[in-house]
C-alpha cells in the first residue's frame, strides 16, 4: 500500500493540507508517499489584479483559520504584474524528483509553498525556483547547486515530465486540490475529499485499510 497526494504549490488549500500530511507521514513511516503535481493553473496568463488579490485573501483567511499556516498578505498585495501561472513551480517540484529520485517530495513541496505564501517570492521565475529547490534538496541531503537545478528545470524532458503529471492527475479523476489516494490491491481509493485535518485523515485512512 502507498499514498498518492495530488497537489499544486500555489493552491492555498494544498498549502494548509501539507501541514496535515506531514503529521500523517510521521504517523505512518511505513507507508510510501508519492507526490503528483496537478497543474492548478498551468499555463495561466491572467495578471493578478486587485480583484484577484481580494479573492485570494478571502481563501487565505479560510485556510489560515482551518490549518493555522501563516500567510504574507502584504507580500500578495504588493505584487505588480504577477501572472498566476502554476506550471513553473509545479515543474520545479518535478525537477527535484528527477535530480533526487529518493528525496522526500513533501518537504520539497512545502519549501516551495513557504517561498510563495510566506516569503512572497516570485515562484514563476526560474532563478528563484532554482535557489529554493537547491536549498531544500541540500537540507535533506542532496548536494545540488542552483545552476544545476535551473538547467534541469529548463530541460524539454522536464517540461514534458511535468505535463505528464498534470495528465496523470486528470486521468485519476482529480478536479480539485488537494486530493489524497490510497493504493490498495491495484486500485485507487480516495482518502476523504479535499482539505482535512489530521484526525479526520487518520480515521478515513484506517477505515480504508481495515476494509
Amino acid at each position: 500500500m502507498k499514498l498518492t497526494l495530488v497537489a499544486d504549490p500555489m493552491c492555498s488549500w494544498c498549502y494548509g493540507f501539507t501541514k496535515e500530511m506531514t503529521e500523517l507521514q510521521q504517523r505512518h513511516p511505513e507507508m510510501e508517499l508519492e507526490v503528483v503535481m496537478g497543474g492548478l493553473r498551468a499555463g495561466g496568463t491572467d495578471v493578478l489584479d486587485d480583484a484577484g488579490k481580494q479573492f485570494r485573501l478571502h481563501h487565505w483567511a479560510k485556510v489560515e483559520q482551518a490549518s493555522g499556516v501563516p500567510f504574507n498578505r502584504e507580500g500578495l498585495m504588493s505584487r505588480k504584474g504577477f501572472v498566476y501561472d502554476t506550471e513553473p513551480v509545479c515543474r520545479a517540484v518535478v525537477t527535484a524528483g528527477i535530480l533526487a529520485p529518493k528525496a522526500d517530495l513533501l518537504k520539497v513541496l512545502r519549501a516551495f509553498q513557504h517561498a510563495f505564501y510566506v516569503d512572497a517570492l516570485d515562484t514563476t521565475d526560474g532563478s528563484v525556483l532554482a535557489k529554493v529547490g537547491a536549498d531544500v534538496l541540500s537540507e535533506i541531503g542532496y548536494a545540488v547547486s542552483a545552476a544545476e537545478f535551473l538547467a534541469a528545470w529548463r530541460e524539454p524532458s522536464t517540461i514534458r515530465a511535468a505535463s505528464a503529471e498534470f495528465a496523470r492527475a486528470r486521468s485519476m479523476g482529480v478536479t480539485s486540490f488537494p486530493a489524497l489516494f490510497l493504493h490498495r490491491n491495484d486500485r485507487l481509493h480516495p482518502v476523504g475529499t479535499g482539505y482535512a485535518q489530521i484526525d479526520s485523515l487518520e480515521r478515513d485512512l484506517r477505515k480504508l485499510i481495515a476494509a
